[in-house]
């Protein structure tokens, strides 16, 4: 994948995980907002269109999109991602069902058995705690 259509799939990737429990709470909107500007993505028509609703964002669309970014590199090999997603979920101080769900069959690579906390969730673990920490 070329570097410049990187920042648009993970923008896509966020808005796809908040619309996994079926609305975009305000603190998610919030975050999606400065993950679009720093990526200069304000004022993309596809972006816009997800994040309102008018482009239907199914998880199956999501997951696709992470496939996507990530191409033959495992989830564990990219910090960014995680920590933009973990990011995302803990924004409103609620994980919803489906976004747990998410995070487990991320987690739940076969690389992820072997060990007793796995690699993704032991980051996600510390982001988390650094979120609380500045709350």
């Amino acid at each position: 994948m070329d570097t410049q259509s990187q920042p648009r799939l993970l923008m896509k990737i966020l808005i796809g995980v908040a619309w996994l429990d079926g609305e975009i709470q305000p603190q998610e909107r919030q975050y999606l907002a400065k993950v679009a500007q720093t990526h200069h993505l304000e004022q993309d028509t596809q972006i816009d269109s997800l994040l309102t609703g008018n482009l239907k964002v199914t998880a199956t669309d999501c997951e696709q999109w992470i496939q996507d970014y990530l191409g033959t590199r495992s989830i564990y090999d990219d910090d960014l991602l995680i920590e933009a997603i973990s990011g995302l979920i803990y924004s409103d101080g609620d994980v919803a069902t489906a976004e747990a769900k998410l995070l487990i069959d991320i987690q739940s690579e076969p690389t992820a058995i072997s060990s007793p906390t796995p690699p993704l969730i032991a980051k996600i673990q510390r982001l988390y705690q650094n979120w609380l920490h500045k709350v």
